[in-house]
């Protein structure tokens, strides 16, 4: 696969509807959970055609556990002397005013950025934000999945530091240009959508990680290979459009943008039950591929199983309805 030759959309008009600027962001954070902190941050600012302007890096002390070392490498040692977030909160705004965010399933990372402010009694000065997720699916990109190292091989962009927020920024940055300019030339419009403030957040103690167990070496902690059994029972099949219910049966498929260990920690800490196969029992099918031909997404059509995407199952899992008390 070559690069796309930039040639073809300077010799015509750019889309005066397209943004002026961007600021694609990738934070690495101690988990998935609403309670859980960012722990590095990085922004490589574009001008309206996505070249790059200048970027930026920082850590961040979460002032909690530092989650899943082995993923981000990023010990309680390394973060201790780091800056805490209100610290680094103006120059983050600095970075990301008046620009589109641009992330790898940038709900996440707006989320997460949202809550920060949040907890630092402020506003992220953001308004809109492009998932490049959801980019790469206008285009029609022939992707094997939706993983960052897919999207960068496709347009020869060597990814160097696999989850390291500085590393991963540059690598979108460089994968987004001639995606934007692939979606000038076609005449695409740009899955932009807004970001409203967040109020939602949490100061509590992180909660016990379900399915994990501590390691004292290094700072470091671990996968336990076996997870609680989900002490709800299965309240049938999920409703589109309405919330998931704790005790749901919830199995995935395929390749996520997210570390799949981390998906299904969130998923049961929820509440939900994760399953390793697909039965007419089983509430939904998380797939970012559901035309695909494995066995569980074959189950899901023949089964009538609800399907969604991993950026909609991350919206999900923010409000996941308690199960009714035994009365």
């Amino acid at each position: 696969m070559t690069m796309l030759d930039d040639r073809q959309t300077t010799a015509t008009a750019w889309p005066t509807a397209y943004p002026q600027g961007y600021a694609v962001v990738d934070v690495e954070t101690t988990g998935l959970a609403r309670d859980d902190r960012i722990i590095s941050a990085a922004v490589y600012r574009l001008d309206a055609r996505g070249n790059v302007e200048d970027h930026w890096y920082t850590l961040v002390n979460p002032e909690r556990d530092p989650g899943p070392v082995w993923i981000h490498g990023l010990t309680s040692d390394v973060l201790e002397s780091a800056p805490l977030f209100p610290e680094i909160a103006a120059e983050f705004a600095e970075r990301l005013d008046g620009r589109v965010l641009v992330a790898h399933n940038a709900i996440f990372d707006w989320q997460m950025i949202a809550r920060e402010y949040a907890r630092a009694q402020r506003t992220a000065p953001v308004r809109q934000r492009l998932c490049t997720i959801a980019l790469s699916k206008e285009l029609a990109l022939p992707l094997p999945n939706h993983k960052l190292e897919s999207l960068a091989a496709h347009f020869g962009v060597v990814q160097e530091h696999a989850h390291h927020a500085l590393d991963d920024a540059r690598v979108l940055a460089e994968a987004f240009r001639p995606s934007l300019h692939a979606a000038a030339r076609d005449g695409v419009r740009l899955p932009l959508l807004e970001c409203l403030p967040l109020t939602e957040w949490s100061d509590a103690p992180p909660a016990p990680r379900v399915g994990y167990q501590a390691s004292y070496r290094q700072g470091n902690w671990r996968a336990s290979r076996k997870r609680p059994v989900c002490p709800y029972p299965n309240p049938g099949r999920y409703e589109p459009g309405k919330p998931l219910l704790q005790g749901m049966r919830v199995a995935f498929s395929g390749d996520t943008s997210v570390d799949r260990e981390l998906l299904e920690d969130r998923a049961a800490e929820a509440g939900l039950h994760v399953a390793t196969s697909l039965s007419r029992l089983t509430s939904l099918l998380v797939t970012n591929d559901p035309d695909s031909a494995t066995s569980k997404t074959v189950k899901a059509k023949s089964f009538g199983t609800p399907v969604v995407d991993e950026a909609a199952f991350t919206q999900l899992l923010r409000d996941v309805t308690p199960a009714p008390a035994d009365g």
